[in-house]
């Protein structure tokens, strides 16, 4: 399984907005030079991230994103399914009722166990992004970046906004 670029985006641009104060808007412009990514592409990450109820956008010159709840009320999953939807990973397309050797066709099968094993796979990277917040993120940085660098990135996009 590959995730599109626009979730790493969107991960990001989201602990972004957690760590900034209330009621401060940061445009989609904005975290897109903060990240060096494509802004047109970013837009639609952002959009995305709006739909799902994420964020709150603000149009016009003095626009732009902020959380629109807490982040400890934000898992890493919501942001994962904003942006790529919630299907699942595997799609069991029951390949084995073509064995020649067998008659399978018409007989009532239970699950496959590639397809149990698969299922069990998808409900676990899920489950580890269902249970990690965004204020968890938020904690592990405030662990792993120095102060000074999240301090000048703070001011960075507070300056720009």
């Amino acid at each position: 399984m590959i995730l599109g670029n626009q979730v790493e985006w969107a991960l990001h641009c989201m602990t972004v907005l957690a760590r900034m104060p209330e009621e401060t808007l940061v445009s989609s412009k904005v975290l897109a030079e903060f990240h060096g990514v494509p802004k047109e592409y970013l837009s639609k990450a952002m959009q995305a991230l709006a739909a799902a109820g994420l964020v709150h956008t603000q149009l016009g010159p003095r626009g732009g994103y902020s959380l629109s709840r807490p982040a400890n009320k934000i898992s890493m999953l919501d942001i994962v399914e904003a942006v790529e939807g919630d299907k699942k990973t595997f799609n069991c397309q029951e390949i084995r009722r073509n064995n020649p050797c067998t008659n399978l066709k018409t007989v009532k099968l239970p699950v496959c166990n590639i397809a149990a094993v698969m299922y069990q796979a998808d409900n676990a990277w899920r489950d580890v992004l269902r249970k990690k917040k965004l204020s968890d993120v938020i904690a592990d940085l405030k662990e792993i970046v120095p102060r000074p660098v999240l301090d000048k990135s703070l001011d960075w996009v507070l300056g720009k906004s």
